[in-house]
């Protein structure tokens, strides 16, 4: 994709809507509404890169509850002619075919590579990435499967997305009572995940959400990894005018 003189690509993740309540949650939700509302007179794309929804799960018929003013926006966005790309995170990653269907936005499930402006860039959620972590990966395993998504079918809607909800909110950080903590580079497993694909290929930009913590950091000469933060404590999102990608802060009172 070229972008066009004047336009941009934005990026945003981990908004966790719904967290810890839909109460508290609301504010935030208005606060990405008037962002998204920004940036669409300039956006040549939009993506986003997961936990878009603290819960997710398309039954056959039924989708949660809540989010109208996101989805009616994101609706907007996308009938006026501008892309949108949804990479799902470990939070809605029971997404199926409801966003392609009603809103005509595409859903990844793992990175994929694109190229702007002749500059190469890994996207994905971050999820299950970089060496270690490995309870989580045999977790994500069991969730993804056919079977295990089957069963949770079985349960009546009320009671599978407050159980899944109740889950979810024992989680401090996603909470939004607990801040993230940088590990350093050598501990950052997206950061070493990042530098072993520079030893198959090159990439300009690696760009991923997942850890909560607003992050760029050059991994050589000409390729840089940033991770975009949330919309619980940082209100981050990464802007890419064709020549760089940085990231930004939302900084609008409502």
């Amino acid at each position: 994709m070229q972008i066009p003189e004047g336009k941009k690509i934005y990026f945003s993740s981990d908004n966790h809507l719904g967290a810890p309540t839909h109460e508290v949650s609301l504010p935030r939700e208005k606060k990405f509404v008037a962002w998204l509302d920004e940036i669409k007179h300039d956006a040549a794309a939009i993506f986003l890169l997961g936990d878009l929804f603290d819960f997710w799960f398309e039954y056959k018929t039924v989708v949660p509850k809540g989010f109208v003013r996101t989805l009616g926006k994101l609706a907007e966005i996308r009938d006026s002619g501008i892309p949108v790309y949804f990479f799902v995170g470990n939070h809605d990653l029971w997404m199926d075919d409801y966003f392609q269907k009603e809103l005509n936005i595409p859903v990844y499930h793992k990175p994929k590579e694109f190229t702007f402006n002749n500059k190469t860039f890994l996207i994905g959620h971050g999820d299950g990435l970089g060496p270690g972590d490995k309870g989580y990966k045999r977790m994500k395993k069991v969730f993804i499967s056919p079977f295990f998504q089957w069963l949770f079918r079985w349960l009546h809607p009320d009671l599978g997305v407050k159980f899944a909800q109740y889950m979810s909110v024992k989680n401090k950080l996603i909470s939004g009572d607990e801040d993230a903590k940088f590990l350093g580079e050598d501990n950052e497993w997206l950061v070493q995940y990042c530098k072993r694909k520079l030893e198959t290929k090159a990439y300009d930009y690696f760009v991923f959400g997942h850890r909560h913590l607003p992050m760029e950091i050059a991994l050589n000469d000409t390729a840089k990894y940033v991770n975009l933060g949330d919309w619980i404590g940082y209100y981050t999102y990464g802007e890419f005018d064709g020549r760089d990608l940085n990231l930004k802060t939302f900084e609008v009172t409502l």
